[in-house]
C-alpha cells in the first residue's frame, strides 16, 4: 500500500514538473535584459516597455479574444440549443446525427481548413474576421454540445414535466429549470471552446484576410525571423490573467458556499 501511495505522488511531482516548469522558465526569461532567450544576464522590464509599444502585437492580441469571444458565445448558444433539442427527440437516426455533430473536432485541422477555405471562396465571401468567425464557430460547436449533452444525462426530466403539469410552458420550464441545472457545463463547454479559438493557428492561416492578424498567426510567422521576448513578456501578462480570473472565480464560489442566498 505504501509503494503505491510514494508512486503515486513521485508520478504526480513529475507530471507537475513537466507541466510547469516550461511556464515557469518562460515568466523568468520574459524580464531577461538579453534578446537572447537562452542566455541570461539580468533583470530588466525593457521587454514589458516594447511589448506595450508593439501596436501590431497588441492588435492581433486584440483580434485574437475579439474572435475568441464572439466564435465561444455563439458555439454556447448553438451547442446547447442542439443538445438539448436532441436530447428531447428519439429518432432512429438520433445517434448519426450525435455523431456528425462531433465530427469537426476529429477531423484534422489541415482538412478541415482546407474546406472552409474552399467553401467561403465558392461563396465569395471576403476573407477575414467574417470569415474566421465561422470557422472558430463550427469546430467550437462540439465542445459545448458534448459537455451539455453530458450534463443533461444525470438530469431528471420529472422536473420538467412537473414544472409544465403546473402551468409552465416549454420555454418557461426550460429557463427556469432546465438551464440553471445545465449552465455549468455550458460555461466550461465556452471556456474550452475560448481557449481551442485562442490558440488555434491551422485553420486561422486558411480563412484568414491579408488585413486581419491573430495572435498565433502572429508569433506563427515571427518564428522564421526569430521570436523575441516579447513574446514571453505577452505570456507572462495572459498567464497572470488567467490566474486573476481562476482566483477570482474560486473565491466567489468559497463565498457564495459560506453566505448562500
Amino acid at each position: 500500500m505504501r509503494r503505491r501511495i510514494r508512486f503515486s505522488v513521485i508520478y504526480q511531482v513529475i507530471l507537475l514538473l513537466l507541466m510547469y516548469i516550461p511556464i515557469c522558465v518562460v515568466v523568468i526569461y520574459s524580464f531577461n535584459e538579453s534578446r537572447n532567450s537562452t542566455i541570461w544576464t539580468g533583470w530588466s522590464l525593457d521587454w514589458y516597455r516594447k511589448l506595450m509599444k508593439n501596436r501590431s502585437l497588441l492588435e492581433a492580441l486584440k483580434n485574437s479574444v475579439i474572435l475568441a469571444t464572439i466564435s465561444s458565445g455563439a458555439a454556447g448558444i448553438i451547442g446547447t440549443l442542439g443538445a438539448v433539442g436532441m436530447a428531447r427527440i428519439g429518432w432512429r437516426s438520433k445517434g448519426v446525427v450525435e455523431y456528425i455533430s462531433s465530427i469537426p473536432i476529429m477531423i484534422p485541422e489541415i482538412i478541415l481548413g482546407m474546406v472552409f477555405m474552399a467553401f467561403f471562396a465558392m461563396l465569395n465571401l471576403p476573407f477575414g474576421m467574417v470569415t474566421l468567425v465561422l470557422g472558430h464557430t463550427t469546430f467550437c460547436v462540439p465542445y459545448v454540445y458534448m459537455m451539455v449533452k453530458a450534463s443533461l444525462v444525470g438530469i431528471d426530466r420529472s422536473l420538467g414535466e412537473a414544472a409544465k403539469d403546473l402551468g409552465a410552458s416549454e420555454r418557461r420550464a426550460f429557463f427556469d429549470i432546465t438551464l440553471p441545472l445545465i449552465l455549468p457545463a455550458v460555461f466550461s463547454g465556452m471556456l474550452l471552446a475560448f481557449a481551442m479559438s485562442l490558440d488555434d493557428v491551422v485553420i486561422s492561416i486558411f480563412v484568414t484576410g491579408a488585413k486581419t492578424n491573430t495572435l498565433p498567426i502572429r508569433i506563427y510567422t515571427q518564428l522564421k525571423s526569430g521570436v523575441t521576448p516579447e513574446i514571453n513578456a505577452l505570456c507572462t501578462l495572459m498567464l497572470a490573467v488567467t490566474f486573476l480570473l481562476v482566483g477570482m472565480s474560486r473565491l466567489l464560489g468559497g463565498i457564495r458556499k459560506k453566505y448562500p442566498q
